[in-house]
């Protein structure tokens, strides 16, 4: 998992069309307590147990969508959460989802960038090499900073925050 997240940084994800360079992620695994796998499958973190290359939605807080891209071989729940991209494609309907026009705030936290891409519980499960996701390579290495995660009570001081070095995207700084 821990090599898979930082190898995101710099990725391009889509969805329908939208959505920009991946530029903060959090890596999560089954033996996590913050992570939604640590207890083992149940209905809502099935996908988190499925197999890699494939969408993990959930709810915040009964409030926000959030999209994970789960990593490892199934049976074992590794996911990274993709917490702010660089919007590059589709932003007039990004601005009209998220009623802003701020480029900045439209995909800097997990909620906004679902928000954004219109992701929510119907994306759980599929396949994100085909539609309507489509994840390409990093065109060029990036340079990763890495930190504490964001948002979590448990394991909050494993550095497993992972962002593009200087990017002004970043749900928050880095320090």
């Amino acid at each position: 998992m821990h090599d898979v997240a930082p190898e995101l940084i710099g990725a391009v994800l889509l969805v329908n069309g939208a959505g920009g360079i991946v530029v903060e992620v959090e890596a999560y695994d089954q033996q996590d307590p913050a992570s939604h796998g640590y207890g083992g499958p149940t209905a809502r973190n099935a996908s988190m147990f499925g197999p890699p290359g494939h969408a993990y939605v959930y709810r915040s807080y009964g409030l926000h969508w959030c999209l994970n891209l789960v990593c490892r071989e199934e049976g074992t729940a590794e996911a990274a959460l993709v917490r702010a991209l660089e919007p590059t494609e589709g932003l007039g309907g990004m601005r009209a989802r998220r009623g802003v026009e701020d480029v900045r705030l439209l995909c800097s936290g997990p909620g906004r960038l679902c928000q954004a891409l219109a992701v929510t519980r119907a994306h759980d499960g599929l396949a994100l090499d085909a539609p309507p996701f489509e994840l390409l390579a990093p065109a060029e290495p990036a340079e990763v900073v890495s930190g504490r995660r964001i948002g979590i009570t448990r394991a909050a001081d494993r550095p497993w925050r992972y962002g593009l070095a200087g990017s002004r995207y970043l749900s928050r700084p880095f320090r």
